[in-house]
This record gives structure tokens, sequence and C-alpha cells, in this order.
């Protein structure tokens, strides 16, 4: 097996800890890409792209990254707030009057933004398929009671807060969030990254491989609590993102298409004071937005402790993600991560096919993320 790309000879630890994921990890296809001050200095990827190891992981493969694509969705919204069309501290009913109801009236847009909203989950029941109709799942949203106190602490939301995010682009802008997503960031920016997959796209996706357990067992969550709620409706099943119909949909929280180097292409602003690559995406003062705390302490549904500024997760003692303050990240379900350091200018990204169990923490991503600073402090 062989691996591909380029790596600045500063970072040949990263790479070094990119084959070692194969040899000791298990990987089958990953890639992993590294920006330090807007410049790619690691772009690899190898392995094979299917469960049976006979399709090559190439340079522009594609995958599902699950809640890597939160930080898209998070992305998008900041851009409309950076725009002016946006208040990330307004009611969400002052761009979405149906969404008031049943005690929501004071529910703000940024606890969209740190899964604080208390709509963790749905009350009645939805299928797979149900996930593919917007509309559907937006009006129950919003005619949904919150499962507790909006904004006083957060409650992940694995599905929901796509759809959340998503309706208010869609009601500000006239657009979806994909094709917001695709015309004002990833077009821009070159960033082959997708919500809402095309079908010319379908050769290039790789295939995932699932982890043992779901979501809800790996959490090991009681049956009442807000977790198995959450997970329960709707549920979730890896081999869904084989469908052709998952891949077409728009699911801004969990359905994004792409691999390490399109991640980083559109994080890269966030890690450079807003601009990257010729493009000014986000003003310096957007950017500081991140890192406004909105939630700090024990998750309602992961059942750890996570701190929670603007669409992204912080770095925090309990939760130490590298020798910086200002560095914030998320990942996705099976592995995948994006992680953003402001201070360092540095923005690094994993995503792989072969899927782990637990949804937090992940070993072959932590070592190429120590890979990362131990090169950054050579």
């Amino acid at each position: 097996m062989s691996i591909d790309g380029i790596c600045d000879e500063k970072f040949t630890g990263v790479r070094a800890a990119f084959e070692e994921n194969f040899a000791e990890h298990g990987d089958v296809g990953a890639s992993v890409a590294v920006s330090v001050d807007g410049e790619m200095v690691v772009d690899l990827w190898g392995g094979y792209a299917d469960e049976n190891s006979t399709t090559p992981w190439e340079q522009d493969t594609l995958v599902n990254v699950y809640s890597t694509t939160k930080t898209m969705a998070a992305l998008t919204l900041l851009v409309l707030a950076d725009r002016g069309e946006v208040d990330l501290d307004a009611n969400v009913a002052d761009y979405w009057p149906e969404f008031g109801a049943n005690g929501k009236g004071q529910v703000k847009v940024r606890h969209f933004m740190s899964h604080s909203a208390g709509l963790s989950g749905l009350a009645e029941p939805v299928t797979e398929h149900d996930l593919y109709n917007w509309d559907k799942i937006t009006a129950m949203l919003a005619s949904q009671a919150p499962w507790w106190e909006p904004g006083t602490q957060s409650g992940y939301h694995a599905i929901t807060q796509g759809y959340l995010i998503g309706e208010i682009v869609r009601r500000v802008s006239g657009r979806s969030l994909g094709r917001y997503f695709a015309d004002e960031i990833a077009g821009p920016l070159n960033a082959d990254f997708h919500i809402g997959l095309d079908e010319a796209h379908f050769a290039r996706v790789g295939e995932l491989i699932p982890p043992e357990a779901p979501p809800q067992d790996a959490l090991g969550a009681e049956p009442d609590s807000v977790a198995a709620r959450s997970f329960a409706s709707p549920p979730i099943d890896a081999l869904w993102s084989r469908n052709a119909a998952w891949r077409k949909a728009e699911i801004p929280a969990a359905n994004g298409h792409g691999n390490a180097r399109s991640v980083v292409r559109a994080q890269t602003p966030i890690a450079c004071g807003g601009s990257a690559f010729g493009v000014d995406l986000v003003s310096p003062e957007t950017v500081r937005r991140i890192f406004d705390e909105q939630t700090n302490g024990t998750d309602l549904v992961l059942g750890v402790p996570i701190r929670f500024g603007m669409g992204y997760g912080l770095q925090s003692e309990l939760m130490p993600l590298g020798p910086n303050k200002n560095v914030c990240y998320w990942g996705g379900w099976g592995g995948s991560l994006a992680l953003i350091d402001c201070d360092s200018r540095m923005c690094i990204s994993y995503v792989m096919n072969k899927m782990v169990a637990t949804l937090m923490g992940d070993p072959r991503s932590g070592s190429l993320v120590g890979a990362t600073y131990q090169a950054l402090a050579s």
C-alpha cells in the first residue's frame, strides 16, 4: 500500500503517524491535510476506498464525513452573520416565525450554534426517508417543545442541528444551506466538499465501513434519557451512506461529502483571521465570535464535558486539543476531524472510511494532531 501526496519536510512526523494508522490502527483508506499560514503543508492520502480493499483511495476520493459537516454548516451561518444578514443574538422566530411555537419564542440563533436549543431529537418517530423531506423535518422541529430550557446547557443535536441552521439560511438567503455553501464558500475556496452530492460525483465516493455499534449503544444511554431519545428519532445507520437518496439529500449536520484537503480548504480562512487562498471570507471580528463561550459543562447527549462556542467545540482543560488557547474543532461519527488553531494559523483534517464506534476521541486523529503540533514546535 502506498501513501501519495505532498508533505513538507518539517512535517514528516505527520506522514509517519499517518502510515502508522494503517499499520497499527487498521485504517483502510484515509486522507490527512494540514495548512499553516494559508499554505498547504500536508496533503496525503492512501489505502483503499472500499471495504474489500480493491479500489485505491485516490487524490479526489470523497466520503461521508458525518458531523465534520457541522463545521461547514456553522461556517455558512457565520458568513451570513458577517454580511449583516443574520444576527446571532436574535430570536430564531425573527427569521422563522413558525419556530416560535410551543414556548420557543426566545430561542436565539446562537442556541442552534451551541447545541443548546433543547431540540436534540424529534419527539415523534421518523424514518430514514423522512430525513430526505426538508419541509417535514423543519415543520416538526418548529412545532416541538424544547426538552430542556434553551441556552442553559448543551445536548448534542446530532442530526437536528443541520435542519435548524439550514432553515435560517433558507429563510434569509432564499437558498438551501448546501446551495449557499457551494456558491459562497466551497466554490470560491476551491473546496471539493458537498452538502447534497450530485450523482456526477458518485463514482468518487468511498465506501464507509460501519462501526461495531450504533451511537446510542456506544454511549450506553439510559432508555428514557435525553441521549437515548435523541438517537431514537431520528435513528442513524452508517449503511445509509451508501444510498443514493442519502448522498443527494441535504442533511447539513451529517451527510457532507469531502476529504481532508477539502475540509482544510474550507476551514483555513478561520485559522487565518477570515481570509485564505485569495478569498476574504469573513472579518477577524466574526472569527473572534467563534470563541464566545456559549455553554460549558457535561453535554446532556454525549455525557462528557464540552465547551461550545459559536458553532464549534472549544479548547478546555477537561478536553485539551493542543498548546494554544484559540482552538476550535469538531469531528464526525467514525473518526473524521476538523481542527482550527487561530494562534498557530493552522488547520488540520483527517478523513477516513473505517469507522470506530466512539463519538468522541480517536487515536488515529489524535496522533496526527500531536505530530502536527510537534512539527510546529520544532
